[in-house]
């Protein structure tokens, strides 16, 4: 039975934010250490750990966010593994962060002028002494403003994971829209909150690539 679009419904759109947070906290997080072992491992010397980094990069930017969804939460239920939908929503969101920020710290590692690395050899660093301060307080910084792009990215990949049945923001919109059948009031309020959430973070990283650029040019 269809009924009314009432406040309470309207809360409940926007409690299902705290979700969305939580699991774009997540994924980020995760995704940050594992994209900090993927750069390194693209930048190593040694060879196989540059293959085995690229050939994970090639697989989770060469297939749909969607596909990996699947794959993570009834792949593991096919072999009799039943997995929350939270949890599988993580998993997939990890991998596919650590393969994309992998992939930005790596450009932003081999963007550090090579002469600071040979600074640092000459005066006998080891290579975890290198990387660890020289190189990558530098890359760091270059890499700012393209992390807090993707993580835009990242928020509004969570929307996918309504497919699955974890109720975030998208999943919250879908329930009321069901029951109400307003959809360009339930999503026209969803769009409102993922603006709200990510708006703020392009903004910023339109900033910092500014300040970036003006500081180059000096």
């Amino acid at each position: 039975m269809i009924r009314e679009f009432s406040s309470a419904d309207l809360m409940f759109i926007v409690s299902a934010v705290r979700w969305t947070l939580i699991l774009s906290a997540i994924a980020f997080l995760g995704g940050a250490l594992g994209g900090l072992a993927v750069a390194l491992a693209r930048t190593a010397q040694g060879r196989l750990r540059r293959r085995i980094a690229a050939g994970f990069i090639q697989v989770f930017q060469g297939t749909p966010l969607l596909m990996q969804l699947f794959l993570v939460y009834f792949g593991l239920a096919v072999v009799g593994l039943p997995i929350d939908p939270l949890l599988a929503a993580a998993v997939a969101l990890t991998l596919h962060a650590s393969a994309y920020l992998g992939e930005i710290w790596r450009g932003a590692i081999e963007a550090v002028p090579p002469g600071q690395t040979e600074a640092a050899t000459a005066l006998s660093l080891s290579y975890k002494d290198r990387m660890r301060h020289v190189v990558l307080p530098q890359a760091m910084r270059l890499a700012t403003a393209p992390t807090v792009g993707f993580l835009v990215q990242l928020i509004k990949g969570t929307s996918l994971a309504s497919i699955i049945g974890f109720t975030e923001l998208t999943r919250a919109g879908q329930i009321i829209n069901n029951a109400t059948f307003k959809p360009f009031l339930v999503f026209g309020t969803v769009a409102a909150l993922y603006f709200v959430l990510c708006w703020p973070l392009s903004l910023l990283a339109r900033r910092m690539e500014a300040r970036m650029r003006l500081a180059v040019t000096r």
